[in-house]
């Protein structure tokens, strides 16, 4: 990992920029990896991820995402974890071919408001991606953190996919970040896909958690139900777990909004995947809304071209 890279000298303006930081990157590292901490949240095989989706079905068609869709959150003793579980209208086919390959997944991270790049390397079943994490609003490359990921696919047949991103360590006490998606066919048109996101902090990781929570994230809820507020509205989990939910949110609508894109011809599909991507969070504005749709755009945009041009990490 490349150092980090930090304002000019002042006491004040430290402390200030390696918080905002922190809490960019804890926001973004929402991808990363099967672990060594705590054990795998992925059903691992075909059979029992079918058995997970004949076990959730009412969960599936009846919630408050407004589609198929079920989300748990868990912490234990320094660590987090959020699942995702979904039924999506894409062939099994259409999901195998646009997500075991390394190089797919920089365009799926780009969409997330605080990546700023991407780089990709490595084929087949084994790659490597760089990011660069930064803070939500048009921000160079170079100061941003680099952060790095192993890239693997353990399992890709007609019937089941499973993929795997691993980091070993991250910003300020943060580390073992795993992302883990699988997949399997229900019938010719539809899949089932898990995507699990879970990472460990020390003790400057929950400081720098805390001080958020606590300030300009005391006000963000996540999506789990939490009871009801004195007017009679609904009330949301905040705290930790709400900040996993909300970013595991965020990379599930990536992933789907690069779905979603993938058949159309390839000039077309940047542009349909920051916009879908935008739209999609927006029905959850709640939790997830940070900016302006055209500021979201134009910032995308310009990411996408640096990427593009092959300036995607410092």
């Amino acid at each position: 990992m490349c150092p980090i890279r930090r304002h000019p000298p002042g006491p004040a303006r430290r402390t200030a920029s390696v918080l905002r930081h922190a809490l960019a990157a804890l926001a973004v590292l929402v991808g990363a990896v099967v672990a060594t901490l705590a054990a795998p949240a992925v059903a691992q095989d075909a059979p029992a991820l079918k058995a997970k989706y004949g076990a959730i079905q009412d969960k599936l068609a009846n919630n408050a995402f407004g589609r198929p869709l079920y989300l748990e959150s868990n912490q234990t003793s320094g660590d987090l974890r959020g699942d995702i579980y979904s039924l999506v209208e894409y062939p099994f086919g259409t999901v195998e071919q646009a997500l075991q390959k390394v190089d797919h997944w920089c365009d799926i991270f780009i969409l997330h408001l605080n990546v700023k790049g991407c780089v990709s390397s490595g084929s087949g079943g084994n790659g490597h991606l760089a990011l660069a994490v930064g803070r939500k609003f048009d921000q160079p490359v170079d100061e941003a953190y680099r952060l790095e990921f192993d890239y693997r696919v353990p399992t890709a047949t007609p019937d089941y996919l499973q993929i795997q991103l691993r980091a070993d360590e991250g910003p300020l006490g943060t580390k073992n970040y795993r992302i883990q998606l699988e997949a399997v066919p229900l019938d010719a048109k539809r899949s089932f896909i898990h995507m699990s996101y879970a990472y460990g902090y020390g003790f400057a990781a929950r400081m720098a958690m805390n001080t958020y929570l606590a300030t300009i994230g005391s006000a963000k809820v996540g999506f789990s139900y939490a009871g009801r507020k004195p007017d009679g509205s609904p009330a949301y989990i905040g705290g930790v777990l709400g900040l996993v939910e909300r970013n595991t949110m965020r990379y599930y609508l990536a992933i789907d909004s690069y779905l979603a894109a993938y058949n159309l011809p390839p000039a077309d599909q940047p542009e349909r995947r920051i916009t879908t991507w935008y739209d999609a969070t927006e029905r959850y504005a709640t939790q997830l809304h940070e900016m302006e749709r055209s500021e979201y755009l134009d910032m995308k945009r310009n990411e996408m071209r640096r990427q593009k041009a092959g300036a995607g990490t410092n």
